[in-house]
């Protein structure tokens, strides 16, 4: 028997719920517009395997065996607060070169939410001996690390308990996730609904008015509104984009290619520390190291990736100090209409990743790593990016090439950060927020609000 169509009537449709989706949603419907926020996912923050590696099965995309054609795993939770469920809770500021080469200045939102969500690096104390041990050897060797600014508050939680299991989810409650913009927006009256996979838009007269799907698989819906926000990833946003016309998106991608270089000392490995407390960033040579090591049980299975001799390197894993390689990979291959999706490593790639491994490799003898126990893991995709690009099917308000629909998530991002971008993406949020209100909303504003009668 056929599902009756749900229907909603809004000023502002918000398609996900990650950093950018939770606070256009959480701005908009602050400021007293009509929000409908729809997400894939649901919310699974109450659930007894929420942090574990049977959570991380439930929720991330195909069980976790997402790859790309030539192999490359990209991790996509499909879940209320997207990605910040799963990541590191680590924050830097935007690349110079999005305010210099693209005319996207978002420096005083970046300020403002370090502010508000109080920002910080960990104190000293929590770094971690290994990290710490890491960060020593590599400032000897010239290598200019640092603490790394994160949404990690300790005093939040009443036992922090924070390690490479931080990945698979906060259970803590020390770290800050999208979440809780998402509980904010809705206690502002914004309407959430879960489980609700937009197929398309909804595109009259070169005008974005909504977007259709489906509940649970069954039920259809049709969201209309006068503003169509675009925020389901770099994966999703495509995706919806291609059902809809948009034979652009997806063309292109960057996924901030990804590695770890691991190595076995005496002294006890990362493993139970708070994972990327401190970093480095060479941008003359395109990418970032930071402390990072996979959860215990993941550990074995991406090595499998590696090769069948690696999973038993698990036996040292106690005293495995890994540094975490993110590079600034080329914008190359893309996303097709039937999910596929390609990464072909460039040759540039290639040349950042193998030197990002040699200084790893040097730092990590220097840390105390036996030379011939250090190897270099499987690649893998970190923050798909890049796929509806700011300067190519964006203009620099997120406004695409049909009136009132925006893009803003990581797709917008013309080229790859190589660094953790959940602070970039929240400063755009606020951005696209303040523009639309000062634009679109103050003038339906002035045609609802009737004037008021002349005096005398």
């Amino acid at each position: 028997m056929a599902q009756a169509l749900m229907t909603r009537q809004a000023d502002v449709v918000v398609v996900g719920s990650g950093p950018g989706g939770a606070t256009v949603a959480r701005q908009l419907a602050r400021a007293g517009e009509k929000v409908v926020l729809l997400e894939m996912g649901r919310d699974y923050r109450n659930e007894f395997y929420y942090g574990t590696h049977l959570g991380a099965l439930i929720y991330d995309d195909n069980r976790g065996l997402l790859f790309t054609e030539e192999g490359l795993n990209i991790i996509r939770p499909i879940m209320t607060g997207g990605a910040t469920n799963l990541f590191t809770g680590s924050a830097t500021r935007p690349p110079a070169w999005l305010k210099e080469r693209y005319k996207v200045d978002i420096d005083d939102y970046v300020e403002e939410t370090i502010k508000e969500l109080d920002i910080r690096p960990l104190p000293d104390e929590l770094l971690g001996e290994a990290s710490k041990r890491i960060m020593e050897a590599a400032i000897s060797l010239g290598y200019k690390w640092e603490p790394l600014m994160k949404f990690i508050t300790p005093a939040r939680a009443a036992r922090f308990d924070c390690g490479a299991k931080c990945m698979l989810g906060c259970r803590c409650g020390a770290k800050w996730t999208a979440n809780e913009y998402v509980d904010d927006a809705v206690a502002a009256g914004c309407e959430l609904i879960t489980e609700a996979k937009v197929d398309s838009l909804i595109i009259e007269d070169k005008q974005a008015v909504g977007v259709r799907g489906k509940i649970r698989k069954r039920t259809p819906f049709e969201i209309r509104a006068d503003v169509v926000v675009m925020a389901a990833g770099g994966i999703g946003t495509p995706l919806i984009m291609q059902n809809s016309g948009f034979f652009d998106a997806g063309n292109g991608l960057a996924v901030d290619t990804t590695t770890m270089v691991y190595g076995v000392s005496k002294y006890k490995g990362n493993a139970s520390e708070p994972p990327m407390t401190v970093a480095y960033t060479d941008d003359e040579n395109g990418y970032m190291l930071s402390v990072l090591i996979d959860p215990w049980l993941s550990y074995p299975l991406i090595m499998f990736a590696k090769g069948i001799r690696y999973p038993f390197t698990w036996l040292n894993y106690t005293r495995t100090m890994a540094i975490m390689i993110k590079v600034k990979d080329e914008v190359s291959g893309g996303i097709t209409v039937d999910g596929k999706i390609s990464k072909p490593t460039t040759a540039q790639d290639r040349y950042r990743l193998n030197h990002a491994s040699i200084v790893s490799r040097e730092i990590l003898i220097k840390a105390g790593c036996d030379p011939d126990s250090i190897f270099v893991g499987p690649l893998r995709g970190t923050h798909p990016c890049a796929t509806v690009r700011i300067g190519e099917m964006l203009d620099t308000n997120l406004h695409a090439e049909v009136k009132n629909l925006y893009v803003c998530d990581a797709s917008s991002f013309p080229e790859a950060l190589d660094r953790p971008p959940v602070l970039t993406i929240i400063a755009l949020a606020k951005r696209l927020s303040d523009h639309l209100l000062k634009t679109v909303f103050r003038r339906k504003a002035s045609r609802r609000v009737p004037a008021a009668p002349a005096e005398g």
